[in-house]
């Protein structure tokens, strides 16, 4: 009988006021079990570091694809991390027969998706997709903060704290910034 492989995927970087989408998709190894897998917003950035390589390393197949500023302001921040989630899952060296997806929405894929609410707590998959997606954009961050240092992405990884408002208020907008977001369009208008 051939065995199902089945793709979790997740995304990260929703939220934030700065920088690309990123998505995961994995598809487990079922004779190499990896322990400690769990929404990847539950682990510390030590533990999701050491279960990124492990997992890089133990999975049967896995990818991380982004859609960039330009798209999330083009397309809205739904449809962005969608396409993130499609290309991840299009990368994947190994064809899955199904994806299961962390939250409510699915990317438009060729094979059967489910969404799950809560995904990322509930099934291994997507919790190690999770766990890729969180590390790589915590470290395109702190890549951009090396391009960027007076806004401090290596601190907040761009999500919408009282520093980086401070930092927006005092600098300006920089090209990273999602520009449809709220509090970017606030600071873009009151400049003109």
């Amino acid at each position: 009988m051939k065995k199902i492989w089945i793709a979790g995927v997740d995304e990260a970087g929703r939220g934030p006021w700065a920088g690309d989408v990123y998505a995961a998709a994995v598809i487990l190894n079922p004779a190499r079990s990896i322990t400690g897998l769990a929404d990847s917003k539950k682990l510390s950035a030590a533990k999701r570091e050491q279960l990124f390589d492990v997992i890089q390393r133990d999975a049967l197949s896995w990818a991380i694809a982004t859609a960039s500023v330009d798209e999330i302001d083009t397309l809205n921040i739904l449809q962005a991390s969608l396409l993130a989630m499609k290309r991840a899952v299009e990368t994947l060296a190994t064809r899955p027969d199904k994806i299961i997806v962390d939250g409510l929405h699915c990317p438009k894929v060729a094979m059967p998706t489910r969404a799950i609410v809560k995904g990322d707590a509930k099934e291994a998959a997507i919790s190690a997709a999770s766990i890729l997606a969180k590390v790589a954009r915590d470290r395109a961050m702190h890549a951009l903060h090396q391009q960027y240092p007076a806004y401090g992405f290596d601190r907040h990884k761009g999500y919408g704290t009282a520093m980086h408002m401070a930092t927006l208020e005092a600098h300006g907008v920089c090209a990273v910034h999602r520009k449809s977001y709220a509090p970017i369009k606030k600071i873009l208008f009151k400049n003109i």
